[in-house]
């Protein structure tokens, strides 16, 4: 059996500990409030250590968005995926984007919200990146939507429709941080199902 490099198992273990820490702040403090000083004191490790596994801020802020992504699929995306596509599957990734939002499975609230806002009008290599999940979420909204309209579930503008229910999704999530009322949640509820009820044949 191939032996196993204890570094390299070490350094994998560093990395993700690096980045549940680092997804956690920038959901509060967003990406500019990452550095790797930072890091370095909170986690204990050199900043050396840290500069070998990033290289640079920019570096580390686009790893912190690649994990985020993965732990918001964990979270919203591979659940809602076992519900039967058509309007169930449609009702089940809105369930799942509000649980997660409500269970602030980032501390401050959407990770993909908060940063979004902070670089939506500069450029840069960090912007394409959130441009690009923010481009990969819509269409996999609009392709389960898709699914329920041409199931004949729904008579519904796809693309229109998955705009729709994101904005209920990030209204809530916007609301319930600012005020700090889980009652939204329950409004957002209310709000989607009427929505879908709108759009039935």
């Amino acid at each position: 059996m191939e032996k196993v490099d204890g570094r390299l198992v070490r350094g994998d273990q560093t990395r993700r500990a690096v980045l549940r820490r680092a997804v956690d702040i920038a959901s509060v403090d967003g990406l500019e409030g990452l550095s790797i000083g930072r890091l370095a004191t909170e986690l204990g490790i050199s900043k050396s250590g840290l500069f070998a596994h990033f290289g640079s801020k920019e570096e580390l802020q686009l790893a912190t968005i690649r994990a985020a992504r993965r732990i918001y699929a964990d979270a919203v995306v591979l659940p809602a995926f076992e519900a039967e596509p058509g309007i169930e599957r449609v009702r089940k990734l809105s369930e799942c984007w509000i649980d997660y939002s409500r269970r602030r499975v980032f501390p401050g609230g959407c990770f993909f919200q908060k940063v979004s806002h902070e670089y939506a009008a500069r450029g840069g290599a960090v912007h394409e990146a959130l441009a690009g999940v923010h481009r990969e979420w819509m269409d996999m909204v609009t392709d389960v939507v898709r699914g329920a309209v041409e199931r004949g579930e729904l008579d519904a503008d796809p693309v229109q429709l998955a705009f729709d229910l994101n904005a209920y999704y990030e209204a809530a999530n916007l609301a319930s941080i600012l005020h700090g009322d889980e009652g939204v949640y329950d409004q957002a509820r209310r709000s989607i199902g009427a929505r879908l009820e709108s759009a039935r044949p």
